[in-house]
Parts: structure tokens; sequence; C-alpha cells
């Protein structure tokens, strides 16, 4: 067994961060090479049946399924839309499905991108995705949404791209009110929720409907096509898939699920009373811990609890306790034992 020395985490630490304090110094919504041209133009103007979840293939090995979340590679994102499975809601519209919604929240570095499941409308389900993301709210009360309202008319595959068609008044193709870094999440959500709903990484281009040609999406032209920045530039480094926010669970034994790029792959979590005293805590180990997202399992005891609200929180690992760096990430579902 090797031994841990302070010199060892420091250096696993900055490299588990290297990709993440990229945000922070500005540049485009994804990388340069991953996405030509698109960089911001230099007008800001304006202001800018049942249902499951599934998580098809992924270029980022290892990505998975809701809410039982599974290894995958090949050339698909986070997540993406289906029908039929024990997540979904009993009382869904006949048609509709489970899509993964980019929402924003708080992190120790800044707002980070959050994924939330949301059963949508059948049909254009990347369509109602999008909807979801511009016009709907989060059931998490910590997540909100930088997309400003907007009418999506439609989503099509074609030429080797996402096609957002937008109403000729839509607001998306400009910055509007929001800051360079708020524009470049706020366009990262638009891309990784349509291509979660769609199950592919083909890059975004967004068009105004009796367009000939791309327009841009908040200030950044996607006439070159706009694709996913790395999961560590825009992603919370912990996320939940389950149990999902509101859930009702059994005094008993329940998998937690979720994805996570944390220290050595240790996933530290915790179950707070509604005082905040803790009542249960444990750690899992992700499937990985360099480099992207993996997906994490654990089995949380709550035989001893007695019925009543709670708060299930999954953190990354901060080995120095909070001496170096930006300290641990974190996710929190609020739970009913029943």
């Amino acid at each position: 067994m090797s031994v841990e020395t302070p010199s060892k985490r420091r250096l696993a630490l900055a490299l588990l961060a290297a990709g993440a304090t990229l945000t922070a110094c500005g540049g485009d919504p994804s990388t340069a090479e991953d996405t030509p041209g698109a960089s911001p133009t230099s007008q800001a103007p304006g202001q800018a049946g049942s249902a499951t979840p599934r998580e098809t293939p992924s270029d980022s090995p290892g990505e998975t399924q809701a809410p039982t979340e599974t290894s995958a590679s090949s050339t698909a994102p986070t997540g993406a839309a289906s029908s039929g499975s024990a997540a979904a809601d009993d009382d869904a519209t006949p048609g509709a499905a489970t899509a993964p919604i980019y929402y924003v929240g708080d992190t120790p570095m800044g707002p980070r991108l959050y994924r939330e499941f949301q059963v949508v409308g059948g049909g254009d389900v990347a369509a109602s995705a999008l909807d979801a993301l511009a016009n709907g709210v989060p059931t998490d009360p910590d997540y909100s949404t930088l997309v400003p309202p907007g009418e999506v008319l439609s989503v099509q595959q074609r030429g080797g791209r996402i096609r957002i068609v937008v109403a000729k008044d839509s607001v998306w193709p400009e910055r509007g009110t929001l800051t360079p870094k708020q524009a470049r999440l706020a366009a990262q959500s638009v891309v990784y929720t349509v291509q979660g709903a769609l199950g592919t990484r083909r890059p975004v281009e967004v068009i105004v409907r009796g367009a000939a040609t791309p327009t841009t999406l908040f200030g950044f032209d996607t006439s070159g096509g706009l694709s996913a920045a790395p999961e560590l530039k825009v992603l919370s480094l912990v996320n939940i898939t389950s149990p999902a926010q509101g859930q009702s669970v059994p005094a008993s034994t329940i998998t937690a699920e979720g994805r996570a790029s944390s220290f050595e792959a240790t996933v530290p979590w915790e179950v707070q009373d509604d005082s905040g005293k803790v009542v249960a805590r444990g750690s899992g180990t992700a499937e990985g811990w360099m480099g992207r997202l993996y997906p994490w399992t654990v089995r949380v005891d709550l035989g001893r609890l007695d019925p009543g609200t709670y708060t299930f929180i999954a953190r990354t690992d901060d080995p120095t306790g909070g001496q170096e760096g930006p300290g641990p990430f974190e996710d929190s579902k609020t739970i009913t034992v029943r």
C-alpha cells in the first residue's frame, strides 16, 4: 500500500482541477479545436406512454444510464431521452420521455452545469427539452437557468449537425444582458441538453426560421458548429442522479447514483436530518477520476431513520481539508423517508 504524501496529494489535486480552472480564464464555450468558428461575435445587442431516462453510449466512456448508472463507450453524450423504465412517472402523458436538462448551480469554482432528468413532451423530444431549459422550472431549488425564455420551433439532425430552429423574434442569437461568462455557460447548457436529448455528439447550429444560414447563440457564431466543451470545464464535478429531488424512499437500504470526478475516485456522502445533523455517512468509489466525470453508486442504509424529511449529499473528496484547491464540490437532494 503506497503512502500518500502531501506533495502527491497536491499534484493529484492540481491535475484534477487543471481542466476546471480554464473556465475562469474565458474563451469559447467549447474548445477551439472542437468548434471551428465558435468564438463570440463582436456584437452583443439586445436581450438576450411512460417516460424513462436512457443513457446512450458516449465519447466519454463510462457515461451512464439513469437512474441506474452503467458504463458505456462510443459517441453520444450524457443522456438521451427514451420511453419505458422503473424511473418513469406512472402518470406521465403517453408518448412523453425523460430527457437530461442541464441547469446551472453554484460550485466552489463558480456556476457550473448540473444534470436533472425531467419528463418532457413526446414528438420533438429535443425541442421539448430545450423548452424545459428555457421556460421550465428545475425540480431542484438549488438549480436555475441562464437561458432566456424563447420558442424553439424544431430540432433537426442534418449534414452531421444538430440544427435548432428558433422563431424570428427569438432573443437566443444575441447575448443581451448576459455577461460573457454567463453567455458561454448558457450556450453550453443548450448544447449539452440538446445533445443529451438526441444521444449524439453532433455539433449544434442555430438558425432563425426562414433564414438560409446559421446565426449566433448568445453571441457565439454557430456557422461552424458549436461543440460541447470538456466536462471538467463546464460541469459540476459531482452530480446526483438518484435519489431525485423530493423522492419518497423506504426506511431501508437504497441505492444512490450519480457521476463525479473526485480525488482518487472517492465520493463521500452523508444524510442530514431537517436540523442539519448528520445521521448517516459513508463513501463510494467512482469508476475513475481523471479527465472527465465517471459513474458512482453507493448503498445507503436508511433503516434506522424515523419517517421524515432528510437531505442526501454527495461530494468530491478533499484530502487537504480545505487547505489547498477550491474545496469540495457537492450536490444535494431532499428526500422523504417513509
